[in-house]
């Protein structure tokens, strides 16, 4: 099964709006063919950015939603505003949004039935801590986060899991070639027992956590890792693509 690379670059709470566009402009000018690639600045410069790459080379994403359409939810942003903006994938679950901000399983579920509901691509993180794989529970923890996904979600173009050892996040630190393939491997595993082998070979598992230029050759030579959600190195544009060159 031939699945087309998704390199993400999830910004977090970085950049000013004039090095958000020109950041934005730089990686669209040189996206290369044969790779899907995206980026999610922060809420406040989406409306800019989207503006200035106005391109199918560079699909618009977000950080972050809500999962009510509308009403009195003073800060949070809804589906249909991310829509208006040219949004086109939205991440679920981020090990920030749970670790650090303490969303619980059960939030996380109805975003993630609100961003897939709306028609937008669904970005699923799932990883574990690093007292959970010295316990030798990475693979209960990414079936718990999986299980937050829902039976009703029948397009595998518009589901993208993202495995992003909290461990690896932001540390320097990555996950060895083989390790990261095997909870890849895990993950496609459980999408054929909970829907089918056919759906699980089109849906794109992207690996996140201290993915560079330096590593990730490796990492997506592996079978089942069909991209990155690419934190620091999004932030610049040449980093950014040489990510993205070694997925072709």
């Amino acid at each position: 099964m031939t699945r087309t690379p998704f390199i993400a670059g999830n910004w977090k709470m970085n950049t000013a709006r004039s090095g958000a566009v020109e950041l934005a402009k730089a990686v669209a000018k040189g996206a290369p063919k044969g790779v899907s690639l995206g980026v999610a600045p922060p809420f406040v410069y989406l409306d800019a950015v989207g503006q200035a790459i106005a391109s199918p080379s560079l699909l618009l994403g977000a950080q972050d939603v809500y999962f009510e359409k509308n009403g009195a939810f003073t800060g949070e942003i809804s589906v249909e505003m991310l829509k208006d903006l040219g949004v086109k994938f939205v991440l679920a679950g981020h090990s920030e949004r749970r670790h650090v901000l303490g969303e619980a399983s059960a939030l996380v579920a109805r975003k993630v039935q609100a961003i897939y509901a709306g028609g937008l691509t669904l970005v699923h993180c799932v990883g574990e801590k690093i007292e959970q794989r010295d316990a030798g529970q990475t693979f209960d923890v990414v079936k718990r986060q999986l299980e937050e996904l829902t039976s009703a979600m029948q397009d595998p173009q518009r589901l993208v899991i993202a495995y992003e050892p909290v461990w690896a996040i932001g540390t320097g630190r990555n996950a060895t070639d083989a390790q990261a393939q095997e909870v890849h491997a895990f993950v496609r595993q459980h999408l054929a027992k909970s829907w089918n082998k056919d759906f699980a070979d089109r849906v794109r598992i992207q690996y996140g956590g201290s993915m560079k230029p330096e590593n990730a050759r490796g990492l997506l030579s592996q079978p089942d890792i069909d991209g990155g959600l690419i934190g620091g190195a999004s932030l610049k544009a040449d980093a950014f693509l040489a990510i993205a060159a070694a997925a072709l």
